[in-house]
Parts: C-alpha cells; structure tokens; sequence
C-alpha cells in the first residue's frame, strides 16, 4: 500500500449535513467506548449498527487481549466483515484498520525513527505483530479491488489510559527501561485518548495510506527507568541477569509472550510527521501517557493464579527459614549442654 496518499472526503455533502455512515466493530475496553464517543458527537459520521455504510473502522485488529485467546486471529475475522458488507451493501468505500508499530519489529538496527515506508520486520515468534501484518495486507488487496476504494492503516505505539491499558501494553511498559544495569533503548507511549482522535480523523477526511500514532519524541530508557520508580542498578553477568529477568516477568507478569521481550530491547520509535500533516496533534506526552497508563502498581495486575503461585512461594520459604532457624538453634542448644 503506498503510505503517501491522502483523500478528504466530499465538502458538498458536508455543508449538505449529509452523514458518512460508518460501522464500528467492537475492540478493546480502553480504545472502543472513546471512539464510539467522538463518532457519536461527529457531525460528519453517523454510526450505524446494520445495513449499508460507506465506511468500516475495524478496531478488533489491535486487540491484543482478545488476540491472546485460543483460535483468535486478527486477519479471519477483518476478512469476514469485509466479506458480508460485500453481500449487504455496495456502498463500501473506505476502512480503518487500527493496527501497530510493532508490525515494524524491534531491531538494533531499525533507523530511529521509523517511517511509514520503512520495511516491516516483526519477530518471526510473535504472532500479534505477525497478524497485524496479514490483516493490513488484506486491506491493501480489498482496496485494490476495486478504483475509488480508500484504506487508512494506522500504526500506533504503546496505548495506554488509567482505565483502559491492555495486558500487552502493561507487560511492554512493565518490561522497558528495567533491565538490570543494561543500557535501555528509548520509548513511545500513546495516550488512547490521542488515538481514538486518530481514528476520527481518518474516517471523517477518508485518509488514504499508512499513518503512524505516536507523540512528539521519546523518553530515554534512563527517564522511563525513573518514572517507574527503580533504582539504579549494578551490571550484572549475561547469564545471571537473564534468570533475574525471567523472574521479574514470571512473578510480576507471567510467562513471557514469545517474540515479546525483543521490543523492550531494542528501538521500535516511529515518525508522526504525516499524521500531523494531515491535522491531527497529540494532546498528551509520552511521559504523561507512561505515568497515568502504569499508576497501578505491579502486584494490582497479577492474576489469581499467579498471586497463589507467590503466596505459595512465600510460604515455602517461610518454612524454609524457619527450620533453619530451628536447627541453628538446636546446635547452639547442644553446644551449650556440652561439658
């Protein structure tokens, strides 16, 4: 798809107060009730729940949570939505498709930053980015289908809100600027209030291309190290830095997402310069974003399951201590009753 095109969408039928009809699919609790607000207040959209739209937004995509489900897969439910506004109405003429940064992947040699035309590289094990990356190509191929069809790909960073972060989003913010005396690479969080603005705008201008989401600039992994609190920590050897990293994220996290930790590793930061271009502006900082999306301390996350798995960890060791407490105890016992 070339990033480069954009289209706005019809004046005359704006001064008309002619509504674009859009359907909105479901997504994630933090990004879909923020879209469906500001589409609602549009006076240039009308949502409608069934029949003939002109415009698709597919949020789905992006639902990382929901993705992580057994049998989920980004590219087979897009394909179906756009299979039966075929069947139930020709009128289709524009979709959104929320997708990611991380389609780019996270590699020591990524130019900083990435730009819309820069190649996609995901981690080969993680399969989020991997669907993200199938999904957009099958956008791509309906837009080509047919002359006057327009596809707005938007590729947000790290999206976090106090009422709405993903377990994907907790465990990347969770996991950057945390190594243990390592040098971390820099960050880009997104405020969900900034992308549902994103989202609006690419429907009511029928955008047409790839559109990265982030803020101005980036915070350096030292600065995202001191918003999270930690201290500074000694260097580490290799090997022994990678068990107390696998902990960190097996007690704090859980098991780590194959592919995943490659992006609290090295630099993803993308370019927002043909978002603004085409009017939007962020309203909120990466660093604003990190601190209200991560105001939950990390225990508030961690499952049932995995609370038990500490508890019982806790009690183990407490055991532990305390026999050996008693058995030095007893030797000091015996020492003193001998002659």
């Amino acid at each position: 798809m070339s990033p480069a095109r954009t289209a706005v969408g019809d004046v005359a039928d704006v001064a008309a107060g002619i509504k674009t009809s859009v359907w909105l699919s479901n997504g994630s609790a933090g990004l879909y009730p923020r879209v469906a607000r500001l589409f609602a207040a549009s006076d240039r959209l009308g949502l409608v729940e069934s029949g003939q739209f002109e415009t698709l937004v597919w949020l789905a995509a992006a639902d990382a949570d929901v993705l992580a489900e057994p049998a989920q897969v980004a590219p087979s439910g897009l394909s179906a939505a756009l299979t039966e506004s075929h069947d139930l109405s020709h009128h289709l003429q524009h979709v959104v498709l929320v997708s990611s940064a991380m389609v780019y992947g996270a590699w020591a040699n990524n130019p900083v930053p990435l730009t819309e035309d820069s190649l996609l590289r995901p981690d080969v094990e993680f399969s989020f980015a991997r669907q993200l990356g199938a999904a957009e190509q099958l956008v791509d191929e309906w837009r080509r289908q047919r002359p006057g069809r327009t596809v707005t790909v938007l590729r947000p960073v790290v999206a976090m809100a106090f009422d709405g972060t993903s377990r994907l989003a907790s465990a990347l913010a969770a996991g950057m600027g945390q190594r243990a005396g390592t040098a971390d690479p820099p960050s880009q969080f997104l405020h969900l209030d900034d992308l549902a603005r994103a989202v609006l705008l690419a429907a009511e201008q029928r955008l047409d291309g790839v559109f990265n989401v982030a803020p101005d600039g980036w915070i350096a992994g030292e600065r995202v190290r001191a918003l999270a609190g930690a201290v500074p920590r000694l260097k580490l050897p290799d090997r022994v830095n990678e068990v107390v990293g696998n902990l960190r994220w097996r007690f704090e996290r859980g098991p780590i997402p194959p592919g995943l930790r490659s992006y609290t590793r090295s630099p993803w930061l993308v370019a927002n310069d043909r978002l603004k271009a085409a009017g939007w502006r962020p309203n909120v900082t990466n660093e604003q974003a990190y601190v209200e999306g991560t105001e939950a301390k990390w225990w508030t996350m961690v499952s049932p399951k995995r609370r038990q798995e500490m508890t019982l960890a806790g009690l183990a060791l407490a055991i532990l201590v305390g026999l050996v407490l008693i058995v030095r105890a007893a030797r000091r016992a015996s020492a003193t009753r001998q002659p």
